[in-house]
C-alpha cells in the first residue's frame, strides 16, 4: 500500500473514532439534559409536596375546612403538571415510576377525601393521611436523588470515556505517524547510504527492500540507476584503457623492435655462417632467438591483458608484482621522454585482495600523467610500503613535473575535468578514483606548481565484503 493511502486510511480510522466518540458524547449529553429537566420538574414537585404537607399539618392543628380545600386544589394542580410534563418525565425515569408516583398521589388525594367526609379529629384518618403523604414525599425525594446520582454518574462516565478516547486517539496517531515516519526515515537512510556509495564510485544496490509504496519505487529506480552506472563505469574504464593504449603503443612498438632486430641479425648470421659454425654456436644462436621471442611474447601478452575488457575479479595478489608488470608496459614511454626512474618496493608486504587488472589500470594512468607532466624530462619515483593503519599498503607515484595549481587540485578527480585541454578526456583520474573506492581504499594527491605531484594510493589488505565473507 502506498504511503499516501496509509496516511489517508489512518486519518479515516481516527476520524471514524472521533465521530463515534462525538456521537456517544452527544447521546450522553441529551440523556443528561433529559434527566436535568426531570430534576427541575422533580424539584418543583417536591416543593409542591412540601407545601401540601405543611398545609396538611395546619389542617390537623386547626381543623380548618378551607385548608383542606386548598390542599385539594394543590393536588389537582400537581396532577396537571405531571400530565403536562409526561414527555420529559418518562424518558428520564420511565413510565413505571411515573405511574407509581401518580398512584401515590391518588392515594393521598383519596385519603384527604375521606377526611372531608369524616371527622378531622379521628386519629385513624390522620394517621392514614400522614402515611400516604409521607410515602408520596419519600418516593418523590428518592426518585429525585436517584436521578441526581445518575446525572453525576453519566457526567463522570462521559468524562472518563472522553479522557480515555483522547489519549487513545493521541497514542494511535503517534504510533501510526511513528511507524510511517520510521519507515520513511529508514528508507531515506538506505537511499542516502547508497547515493553516497555511488558518489564514491561503489555501485551497490539496496538489497532485501520490498515495498509497494512510493519509497519502493524510489529504491527500485535508484537500484536500476546504480546498476546502469556500474555498466557505464565498465565502459568508461575500457574506453580509458583504449585511450591509454594509444600512448603505450609507441613505446611497446619500439620495445618489440629491439628483439626483432636481434632475431633478424641472428638469422642472417646463422644463414651466412651455418657451415662454419660448430653445433654449440648454432645452439647458442637458437637459444638467443628463443629468448628474444619469449621477450616479445611477454610484451604482447602484457599489452593484450591490459587491453582486454574483464569483469572485476578480486583475488589475493602481490602488489609489487603488479607494479613490476605495469612497468613493462610503460618503461619505454618513460625512456623516450628521458625520465629517470627510481623504483623502491618494500619487501615482505602483505598480499592484497585486489583486481590486478584494475590496479594496473590505475598505475598506468598515474604514470602516464606523470610522464606527460615532464615533457622536458625529469625524475619519476614509484614506491610501495606498508601503510600506517592496519595491514594496508601504500603505493606512491611521484614526479618532478609542472605540478597542479591549488585552485585546480580539488577538481582533478571530477569526471571530464582535465588540465590537458583538448588533449585529455578528463576520465583517467576519475576512473582511477572509482576503482580505488571500489577496493575500499583511498587515493590522495599533493602538488606544488613547479615542483611536482605525488599521488598516494592506500589499499586495505582485504575489502570489507571479503572480510565479512571470510
Amino acid at each position: 500500500m502506498k504511503i499516501e493511502n496509509k496516511l489517508i486510511l489512518s486519518n479515516i480510522i481516527n476520524g471514524a473514532f472521533i465521530i463515534l466518540i462525538g456521537f456517544f458524547a452527544f447521546q450522553n449529553m441529551n440523556l443528561v439534559l433529559t434527566k436535568l429537566r426531570f430534576v427541575e420538574i422533580a424539584d418543583d414537585l417536591n416543593a409542591s409536596f412540601l407545601e401540601i404537607r405543611l398545609s396538611e399539618k395546619n389542617y390537623f392543628l386547626y381543623h380548618n375546612r378551607k385548608t383542606l380545600g386548598a390542599i385539594e386544589t394543590m393536588i389537582a394542580d400537581t396532577r396537571s403538571r405531571l400530565t403536562a410534563a409526561k414527555g420529559d418525565i418518562i424518558p428520564a425515569i420511565g413510565e413505571a415510576d411515573l405511574r407509581k408516583l401518580e398512584a401515590l398521589l391518588r392515594s393521598y388525594a383519596d385519603a384527604l377525601g375521606e377526611t372531608g367526609r369524616g371527622r378531622p379529629e379521628d386519629p385513624e384518618v390522620e394517621t392514614r393521611i400522614r402515611a400516604a403523604g409521607r410515602k408520596l414525599k419519600e418516593y418523590s425525594d428518592a426518585i429525585t436523588q436517584l436521578e441526581r446520582k445518575r446525572v453525576n454518574g453519566i457526567i463522570l462516565s462521559s468524562k472518563n470515556i472522553l479522557i480515555f478516547s483522547f489519549w487513545a486517539i493521541l497514542v494511535s496517531a503517534l504510533l501510526i505517524s511513528h511507524f510511517i515516519s520510521q519507515k520513511i526515515v529508514r528508507s531515506l537512510r538506505e537511499i542516502e547510504k547508497l547515493t553516497r556509495s555511488i558518489s564514491e564510485g561503489n555501485f551497490n544496490v539496496i538489497a532485501g527492500f520490498q515495498s509497494r509504496d512510493e519509497l519502493g519505487s524510489v529504491v527500485m529506480a535508484i537500484n536500476s540507476m546504480s546498476q546502469e552506472l556500474a555498466h557505464r563505469e565498465e565502459q568508461i574504464i575500457q574506453s580509458k584503457k583504449l585511450s591509454s593504449l594509444g600512448i603505450l603503443t609507441a613505446g611497446v612498438a619500439h620495445e618489440i623492435t629491439n628483439p626483432l632486430n636481434n632475431i633478424s641479425m641472428i638469422a642472417q648470421t646463422y644463414d651466412e655462417l651455418y657451415l662454419q659454425l660448430p653445433e654449440k654456436d648454432r645452439r647458442e644462436l637458437m637459444s638467443k632467438v628463443d629468448a628474444e621471442t619469449e621477450r616479445i611474447r611477454k610484451i604482447v601478452k602484457n599489452l593484450l591483458d591490459f587491453s582486454k575488457p574483464k569483469d572485476a575479479n578480486p583475488k589475493e595478489a602481490d602488489v609489487n608484482a603488479v607494479i613490476q608488470k605495469t612497468l613493462t608496459l610503460v618503461q619505454n614511454m618513460v625512456d623516450v621522454q628521458n625520465i629517470d626512474t627510481t623504483i623502491k618496493l618494500e619487501d615482505g608486504l602483505p598480499h592484497l585482495f585486489i583486481d590486478e587488472n584494475q590496479i594496473q589500470q590505475v598505475l598506468v594512468n598515474l604514470v602516464t600523467n606523470a610522464v606527460q607532466a615532464m615533457s622536458a624530462g625529469g625524475r619519476l619515483f614509484i614506491s610501495s610500503r606498508r601503510g600506517k593503519i592496519g595491514d594496508s599498503v601504500e603505493l606512491t607515484v611521484m614526479d618532478t613535473g609542472r605540478g597542479i595549481s591549488p585552485e585546480v587540485l580539488p577538481h582533478i578527480f571530477d569526471p571530464f575535468f582535465s588540465t590537458k585541454g583538448e588533449g585529455g578526456t578528463g576520465l583517467g583520474l576519475s576512473v582511477s578514483y572509482g576503482i580505488i573506492k571500489n577496493h575500499k581504499g583511498e587515493i590522495r594527491v599533493e602538488s606544488k606548481v613547479g615542483v611536482g605531484t605525488t599521488f598516494t594510493v592506500e589499499l586495505p589488505r582485504y575489502m570489507h565484503e571479503e572480510k565479512n565473507n571470510g
